[in-house]
């Protein structure tokens, strides 16, 4: 027995699988003390070089610089602010499942987000209005880039037709990018009532485990433009793309608490643009925002050290001094776990702020001139308000307002905002006209199909409503590129016959089709559709189609309402205080309009006298205005106001697309620069350069008179003074400024056009041209922002002399003019700087206007003259009584087709030792006696502060109504 266990143990000793067990049980040994080690012993220090392992090195931007006035106002600065950011630094199988997991996690992000009164950025160059129709906020060349990144494109000019989208990508709509980034082979932004097509994309994909998520429509757009400022830059790992800039510590709290469940998102420190009263001063600040990539482009090749998701200059001084305002960056080397989160700081280099920029302008004068200019533009629009439906008055000194017009303003330029009415409860006014109004669009739009399908009536017989719609039908098309303007012949008959109205809309777009003006691609035709009968039968229905969900077309069905009373006056007053325009609760009004004993009429005008509603806001002319102010002894710069401002708070930093949209329609155009880039005929105040032309070059003296009548007759046809038929008698240069005697200026056009006794009109045109290019007229005037290029004109010597023919300035250009009148023949370069300096407050560089010529060929006795003339201008407007300074000025009246006069003032204080020159037009303003009226104004401001309160009441300023006549 003992023999046999011996045996049996040697058996096993000597057996190869008694080896390999004893093998396997020291290599099991090995490993248990190896993962001991790993996970008991040392854990904690490979846990933390596990979560250390991926380095990476982050960017910080420098503080940009401060802009002050030139007393040291603080006008643009910096804020501290917390962005929530979101960096593509997952690891995925599939694109389906990074689709899903992106998608879910800003669904989450988004709750979170607005769940405490934030936003999302929305700097996307597509808007939802409320109606859910997708509208593009950019144009031209900006938007062919936007279409060019959407479809991967390198250039503009590779987008093509896309054969498997069946349409243009140089043409595409709004609604077809939206389509396109949200589809699945995109980044899979899905709406519930696709949620077959979606199963079945799962089983395709063999995805069985992952719920998918489905969204409405305003959440489905709202990660897709976060998926596409995501994928913006995917080619760059751990950029970190904000999703939401100065957030809440509510907002931060939360994304914080729920860190390790948000791949890659964080929240940063970070400093926002901020502009302090921002209307008054946005025109020349403008704003900040993320560089474009025809402008990182540009920066990039003189400073490498600028990043695609950098935030520069983007108009304004903040554009002009983008180089001194930017700080220098610095960098940090940091360690990140494997959701992205930063764990450890390795090293860093500080980064260094920019340097601060100090204009030219006087903040408080600035700011007293704009609401001058707006007390005035009230009291003008409060003036022509009147208690009727319509009005056939055809001369523009005399055009009136119709209370009505104020109502379809309230609508059309979004005072109320209609796309809220259909969410409203119901027992609100809003509700009440939103039924009335769908009552009335479901009549409309089989109304215009059968306009479209079966009528021959011709455009000028149609009703006004009809025409209104038809009207626009046509105008969307050309905007929507579906009909290209482009290739319309001019000489072709039936263009004619449209402009002239004697033929109808369907006549005018089958002919559109023939001549292949409409692009048929755009309205989802196919083979089916063989004849032209069938295209248009096609155009017709994708009209009615857009129509239905068009809130710009929309607003044309309340006005009709409106018009026909079926929408009330009181109805939209009472939806002012419902919307929150105006306060019930602070406005003692309310109740009385609500009942009606208060009209709509004597509501309105009551607002707009008090500036609860503002010219701006309704866009009715009058509605803009500008005023720049000079020293004209150094041609610095104290004022350059143009009306209205807007708030450039809400453009900076990351752009809000609602509101650029907002302003971008917006009837008063608040992002036009009225002061540098609106360009009128100066009218009468031209009228010193002639004077100075005819002076200097021997044709009259200051002491000869001419004698004067009420029609020029050397030439033809004749052209007539505005006093005809009466005349002004004999006078000279001096009284004939004063007078604004158009026959004696005339005649100096006339005279400076002869050769011997010969007429010789393009001597008398260059001589003028010559003339005003020396008083620094028809050329920029050297600011750092956006100026338009003016004219000066090269026609009709005779009515060139009265500031008309083609004569065309700005503002600003105005100022030069009037400033180098002021001081007798210098013309400055202007600047809307003053210093730059560090940010220790160490002067880097000086900045003050050059000269750019000297008038010396004028002489003193010349001057003399002109100024005389100018005083005795101011003398004869009772506005300037009461002032303590002698002014010298000229008014002017600028025409223009189918709207009010222009309204033009320029002159200078006091007038034996000018400290300020003053330029103004007010668009729309209907005679030159308002402009002056606002000059005076100005001036006593400037000249007596301590009346600053009486002047700036804040209520729309005294016009007389019946100051109509055009003197000047």
């Amino acid at each position: 027995m003992v023999d046999a266990i011996k045996e049996l143990l040697v058996k096993i000793i000597k057996s190869r699988l008694t080896v390999l067990f004893l093998v396997m049980v020291i290599l099991a040994a090995v490993l248990i003390q190896h993962l001991f080690s790993l996970q008991v012993v040392n854990g904690k220090e490979y846990q933390n070089n596990f979560t250390l392992q991926i380095e990476k090195t982050r960017t910080i931007s420098g503080t940009r610089g401060d802009i002050y006035d030139r007393n040291g106002k603080l006008l643009a600065s910096n804020e501290l602010s917390y962005s929530v950011t979101v960096e593509d630094n997952g690891t995925y199988n599939t694109t389906y499942e990074k689709n899903q997991s992106l998608n879910q996690e800003f669904d989450t992000l988004i709750d979170m987000i607005e769940s405490n009164g934030d936003e999302i950025v929305k700097d996307f160059p597509i808007v939802m209005d409320g109606n859910g129709n997708y509208k593009f906020t950019v144009e031209g060349s900006s938007l062919q880039r936007f279409r060019a990144d959407v479809y991967g494109r390198k250039k503009t000019s590779d987008l093509k037709f896309n054969k498997d989208l069946d349409y243009d990508e140089a043409k595409a709509s709004a609604q077809q990018i939206v389509d396109y980034l949200c589809a699945r082979n995109k980044y899979d932004v899905r709406l519930e009532d696709t949620q077959k097509d979606y199963e079945k994309y799962q089983e395709s994909e063999s995805q069985t485990s992952t719920e998918a998520v489905y969204y409405d429509k305003t959440r489905r757009f709202e990660i897709m433009t976060l998926r596409y400022a995501l994928a913006q830059n995917a080619y760059q790992k751990y950029v970190a793309t904000p999703i939401a800039t100065d957030v809440s510590n509510e907002t931060v709290a939360m994304v914080k608490e729920n860190a390790d469940q948000l791949q890659g998102a964080e929240i940063l420190e970070d400093t926002k643009r901020v502009y302090y009263e921002p209307e008054y001063y946005s025109h020349i600040i403008g704003y900040t925002g993320k560089v474009s990539e025809e402008e990182y482009e540009t920066l990039h090749a003189e400073d490498e050290s600028y990043e695609t998701t950098d935030i520069v200059g983007r108009s304004g001084i903040e554009k002009a001094m983008e180089s001194q305002l930017k700080g220098t960056k610095g960098k940090e080397t940091v360690y990140v776990d494997n959701l992205g989160k930063v764990q450890k700081i390795k090293d860093s280099t500080d980064s260094a702020p920019g340097n601060d920029v100090y204009l030219s302008i006087d903040a408080d004068l600035q700011k007293a001139v704009y609401n001058l200019l707006e007390q005035q533009l009230a009291g003008i629009l409060y003036s022509k308000i009147r208690d009727v439906k319509s009005t056939t008055v055809k001369a523009s000194s005399d055009v009136i307002v119709p209370i009505y017009d104020v109502y379809k303003a309230l609508i059309s330029n979004s005072v109320i905002d209609s796309s809220l009415f259909e969410k409203a409860d119901d027992s609100s006014v809003q509700k009440q006209v939103y039924d009335t109004f769908q009552s009335k669009k479901k009549q409309v739009i089989p109304q215009i199909e059968t306009q479209l399908k079966n009528s021959d009536t011709p455009y000028e017989d149609l009703s006004d409503d009809m025409q209104s719609y038809v009207k626009y039908i046509v105008s969307w098309l050309q905007e929507t590129k579906v009909f290209d303007a482009d290739k319309v012949d001019s000489s072709d008959t039936v263009y004619q016959n449209w402009r002239n109205e004697s033929i109808s809309i369907r006549e005018y777009l089958e002919h559109a089709i023939s001549e292949k003006w409409i692009d048929i691609t755009a309205f989802n035709i196919n083979d089916k559709y063989a004849d032209s009968e069938e295209v248009y039968n096609a155009l017709v229905s994708y009209i009615s189609e857009e129509l239905s969900a068009d809130a710009e077309f929309d607003k044309l069905v309340y006005e009709s309402l409106i018009m026909g009373d079926s929408i009330s006056g009181r109805q939209l007053c009472v939806i002012l205080y419902e919307q929150g325009v105006l306060d019930p609760e602070k406005d003692s009004d309310y109740d009385s309009v609500k009942s009606g004993s208060m009209s709509a009429y004597s509501f309105l005008r009551k607002k707009i006298k008090n500036l609860d509603i503002t010219p701006a806001q309704l866009a009715l002319n009058p509605c803009t205005g500008s005023c720049v102010i000079t020293n004209p002894k150094t041609g610095e710069l104290l004022a350059c106001v143009s009306y209205p401002g807007y708030d450039n708070n809400k453009l900076a930093n990351v752009m809000d697309s609602d509101y650029y949209n907002k302003l971008y329609t917006d009837g008063s155009h608040p992002l036009y620069n009225n002061a540098t880039q609106q360009t009128t005929a100066p009218g009468s105040t031209y009228k010193m350069v002639t004077a100075a032309a005819a002076l200097t070059e021997g044709i009259i003296t200051p002491s000869t008179e001419i004698q004067t009548k009420g029609q020029f007759d050397k030439i033809h046809p004749s052209p007539k003074c505005w006093i005809y038929p009466s005349n002004h008698g004999s006078i000279n240069i001096s009284e004939a400024i004063r007078d604004s005697c158009n026959y004696f200026f005339y005649d100096l056009g006339y005279r400076l056009s002869l050769s011997g006794d010969t007429y010789n009109e393009k001597k008398g045109v260059d001589i003028l041209s010559q003339y005003a290019k020396d008083f620094g007229l028809g050329e920029k005037t050297g600011l750092e922002i956006d100026e338009a290029k003016a004219s000066v004109s090269d026609e009709y010597p005779v009515t060139t002399a009265i500031g008309q023919s083609n004569n065309n300035f700005t503002t600003v250009q105005l100022a030069r003019y009037v400033s180098a009148v002021a001081n007798s023949g210098t013309v400055y370069n202007m600047t809307l700087l003053s210093k730059v300096t560090d940010s220790d407050g160490k002067v880097l560089e000086t900045y003050s206007p050059t000269v750019k010529n000297t008038m010396d060929n004028v002489a003193a006795s010349s001057w003399d003259a002109i100024h005389y003339g100018m005083k005795m201008v101011a003398d004869t407007h009772s506005q300037f009584d009461d002032l303590t300074v002698q002014v010298a000025g000229k008014t002017g009246t600028a025409q223009q087709a189918n709207t009010p006069n222009h309204a033009l003032f320029v002159g200078y204080a006091p007038y034996d030792d000018p400290e300020i020159a003053i330029a103004t037009r007010i668009a729309c303003g209907y005679t030159s006696s308002n402009t002056a009226d606002f000059a005076a104004k100005v001036i006593q401001y400037y000249f007596n502060p301590e009346d600053k309160d009486e002047l700036l009441s804040g209520t729309a300023a005294n016009v007389d109504a019946s100051s109509n006549s055009v003197n000047d």
